[in-house]
């Protein structure tokens, strides 16, 4: 039982990390614009989360006007890598995220807007470029990824690396391996002594009681044999 709300832990507490390094994480998507505009969203109930913190001035409405960019993306597998040749409909929000979690310290949405609108495309003549950005997309909850940067590209076929979250990854691996290094050698110098000082320790008072009550008992028993 132990062993299965362990691994249970383990899961969950792996899945969360993962959910949310994929939720804050850059990403990158080759799209095309098509149309920009700004509607006035309800931030009512437990979505607010995915919407980027308001300034304190707006901090209490119940809803507030959020810039939008329709774009359409090249669908893509493996974080991004890859391109699979398809397209879909994909909507991005553009909000500013000031020095609120997630620390992108965004306060261009107005030049953003402008830039998408510059790039505006129609599928005949159709101008590409790499939309930056974090978040998910859920129809159901109408939430929307929010866009960070955008930059035009000659095609479609560009490769966009994300230098960012590789660098990220690898200094999360050395320092889980540091901290894991550091970790072991505190146990070593500090944690085992000890606990093996508390075992003896143990092991001495166990043997001085089992003493002690065997004179008592060898004590009990002179009275015994004068009965």
């Amino acid at each position: 039982m132990l062993t299965y709300i362990k691994w249970t832990f383990r899961i969950v507490l792996w899945t969360s990390l993962f959910a949310l390094a994929h939720y804050t994480l850059p990403q990158h998507d080759v799209v095309r614009v098509v149309n920009t505009y700004q509607e006035r969203q309800d931030l009512g109930d437990w979505t607010r989360i995915f919407w980027a913190q308001p300034d304190d001035q707006s901090a209490n409405l119940q809803n507030r006007d959020v810039q939008f960019i329709q774009t359409v993306r090249k669908k893509t597998w493996l974080l991004g890598f890859y391109q699979t040749g398809g397209e879909e409909p994909m909507v991005f929000r553009n909000e500013d995220t000031g020095w609120s979690w997630p620390f992108y310290f965004k306060f261009d949405t107005a030049n953003l807007q402008t830039e998408a609108d510059d790039l505006r495309s129609v599928k005949e003549n159709p101008e590409w470029a790499v939309m930056t950005h974090y978040g998910w997309r859920n129809e159901l909850w109408s939430v929307f990824p929010n866009a960070v940067a955008i930059r035009p590209v000659e095609s479609a076929d560009v490769t966009v690396i994300p230098w960012f979250n590789i660098f990220f990854f690898v200094f999360l691996a050395v320092a889980l391996a540091f901290a894991r290094a550091a970790w072991r050698q505190f146990r070593e110098r500090m944690v085992d002594p000890a606990v093996e000082d508390a075992s003896e320790s143990w092991d001495e008072m166990s043997e001085r009681v089992n003493e002690r009550r065997g004179r008592f008992r060898r004590w009990l028993d002179t009275w015994r044999s004068k009965k």
